[in-house]
């Protein structure tokens, strides 16, 4: 990533987007410590695009055969022990 003083990224704009479009993000510092960076739009795009949440992720998978999920949910009625307090 290229580093630019806040005056030179001003003074040069146009190459400092044409340098994130095709060189990647671009660091502009304020007085020698980053203040901001500049990306190009698809890069923007990319990080800021919605993810998929777990549970959606896991239920777009594939279908579970129907003996299998019969086998998960044949599950035994016994509640357990009573215990007396």
């Amino acid at each position: 990533m290229t580093e630019w003083q806040l005056q030179d990224a001003k003074a040069r704009l146009s190459e400092v987007v044409q340098r994130a479009n095709a060189e990647g993000p671009q660091i502009v510092t304020l007085h020698g410590k980053p203040a901001a960076v500049v990306v190009s739009v698809s890069e923007f795009e990319r990080m800021t695009k919605r993810r998929q949440s777990l549970v959606d992720f896991l239920l777009s998978g594939p279908k579970w055969p129907d003996d299998l999920v019969e086998a998960i949910n044949d599950r035994s009625t016994d509640s357990g022990r009573d215990i007396t307090f």
